[in-house]
């Protein structure tokens, strides 16, 4: 469960950014005046040109600060309910042990299919951010002294190497390891900002913002919280599962602490100039030393996601027969074409995508908007079927976990909708897909 928070310190701070390109400061004071959208930026959303309606969808006029925090709570808390119920769903049924053993327990062998790519996709596009998150960290460090595909290529060599072993024996040493770099990064991220801004910058008590734009920093949001996907295979391997209860909000708990507590003060310190992600929001040798202490959580997070995804190939493929336990080059050999190929996978994604929000926003929408929220829903009215209406408390539950799987929905929707709009923006520009230009000074 380690992993789900070393990423939230990347993302989490998007749902306090402010949205310089939108607004303007008047010479009077520190007043910020918003300034609207023209005409021809509103006439390509979906409601049309939306100046003179009396209904503005297609902007979201938001308190910045105290928006952000009410997302991080509000997602956060609704993420530790469909944690909740991932337990009991677990508990109902002890043999599922991942998203596809669930799918078969609703749907047979088809939803063992659907939601076994559905968590294999997902995983490779984690992949894929972090060797995004390698190349950015190699353009901060070394200055963009190469092209950014190089340097997105090295990660995935480097990658692949690590992911090589068949058995990670020692992986929750390599957690910690990982948990305690980004932390570190994290606090010098905070203090850095701190001490170049002492007065603090200004806080933008409102802001007009694009619809794309808010909803991609809300999936920004949305994937801190994506690590649900693995929570049935973390109960399988304690030793009291009946205990998961008591880790579920032990690490929602950290979560939302830390999320709050890094966002706050990164915002209040470094305003609407935060890097994406956030451990670049410095300046001089501080990014540098940021990015350098969190090469672990970088390397390590990504290869424990790429040895998940190649092992239920593996076991998939060779279950049954002697490749599972020997040793040899006969059974070596497919297992590293496996790690190859899933790696390859990663990286394409990575270059295809290469501004790191839209990536995220991209698979939160896909992927984390069912996993985290809507099939938890799904979960709960299938472990209670037949029995909606036996009390007001059974009621009112059904219409809560109804309401969740309307949430995911939304969240898939609009956010595919909003990633879709930021990437065909982005392949307009020079830093489109597969460039060499330095993905370090890129923003969301």
């Amino acid at each position: 469960m380690a992993r789900d928070e070393q990423k939230g310190a990347y993302q989490v701070r998007e749902a306090l950014k402010g949205t310089d390109s939108n607004e303007r400061s008047s010479d009077e004071g520190n007043i910020v005046t918003p300034v609207r959208p023209s005409r021809s930026q509103n006439s390509d959303g979906p409601f049309g040109d939306e100046e003179n309606s009396e209904v503005k969808r297609a902007t979201l006029r938001n308190l910045t600060a105290f928006s952000g925090v009410i997302l991080i709570l509000g997602l956060g808390a609704i993420a530790t309910y469909t944690g909740y119920v991932i337990g009991q769903f677990k508990l109902a049924y002890p043999r599922v042990h991942n998203m596809a053993d669930a799918g078969e327990v609703m749907l047979g062998p088809i939803g063992r299919e659907v939601f076994g790519a559905a968590q294999m996709l997902f995983i490779i596009f984690n992949m894929g951010s972090h060797i995004l998150t390698f190349s950015i960290m190699m353009n901060t460090i070394t200055g963009h002294a190469a092209c950014s595909i190089i340097f997105g290529f090295i990660g995935l060599v480097v990658s692949l190497i690590c992911t090589l072993p068949r058995t990670l024996h020692r992986i929750s040493y390599m957690a910690v390891i990982s948990f305690v770099s980004i932390i570190a990064a994290v606090l010098i991220t905070m203090i850095g900002v701190g001490a170049e801004n002492p007065g603090g910058k200004e806080i933008q008590s409102t802001v007009v913002t694009p619809f794309t734009k808010a909803f991609l920093a809300t999936m920004n949001l949305v994937f801190a919280y994506a690590g649900h996907v693995s929570f049935f295979s973390f109960i399988s391997e304690m030793k009291e599962p009946e205990t998961y209860t008591k880790a579920l909000f032990l690490l929602q708990g950290s979560d939302v602490s830390m999320y709050l507590v890094v966002a706050v003060v990164t915002y209040r310190y470094a305003g609407a100039d935060i890097a994406s992600p956030a451990l670049g929001s410095t300046a001089g040798i501080l990014p540098k030393l940021a990015y350098g202490i969190a090469i672990p959580t970088i390397v390590m997070a990504g290869v424990i996601n790429g040895h998940v995804a190649a092992k239920t190939v593996y076991v998939r493929l060779f279950r049954g027969t002697d490749k599972m336990s020997k040793q040899t080059w006969g059974s070596f050999l497919p297992w590293a074409i496996i790690v190859l190929l899933l790696w390859t996978v990663a990286w394409v994604i990575a270059e295809a995508i290469p501004v790191f929000n839209h990536l995220l926003g991209l698979s939160s929408a896909l992927f984390a908007s069912w996993f985290t929220y809507g099939l938890s829903g799904v979960f709960w009215l299938y472990l209670n079927h037949g029995r909606y209406r036996e009390s007001k408390k059974k009621m009112a539950l059904t219409a809560l976990n109804m309401c969740i799987v309307c949430i995911g929905l939304i969240m898939c929707v609009l956010g595919l909708y909003a990633s879709g709009t930021a990437i065909a923006a982005e392949a307009k520009s020079n830093n489109g897909s597969f460039s060499c230009a330095d993905n370090s000074k890129m923003r969301a």
